[in-house]
């Protein structure tokens, strides 16, 4: 299994698990170090793979995506993660400039 928490600050936790129960179990019971001093956590988004290797595959690709990408997924709208996916450099370049 590959899966999605959402923290307590908003935040997103990425992982992979042979037992998602379990997995769950031992984040929501603070035993896990990110999510530890992020609780509660909610399993918002998870999918099952063949194989270990395929689901953490999938764990380091979605690692890399951006929170936009991430909801996207979680929320099920793929339209929308395809435009997510898609580098809008004006849109950026306007972030950018704001920050500074």
């Amino acid at each position: 299994f590959t899966y999605i928490l959402r923290c307590s600050d908003k935040s997103y936790y990425v992982g992979h698990t042979d037992n998602l129960d379990q997995r769950i179990a031992q984040h929501g019971g603070g035993i896990a170090g990110y999510t530890a001093t992020r609780l509660p956590i909610i399993l918002v988004w998870f999918a099952e793979f063949p194989t270990r290797e395929e689901a953490k595959a999938a764990e380091a690709q979605l690692k890399k995506w951006s929170r936009r990408k991430k909801e996207a997924l979680i929320e099920g709208k793929i339209e929308e993660l395809k435009v997510a996916a898609r580098k809008d450099w004006q849109a950026y370049r306007e972030r950018r400039g704001k920050e500074k």
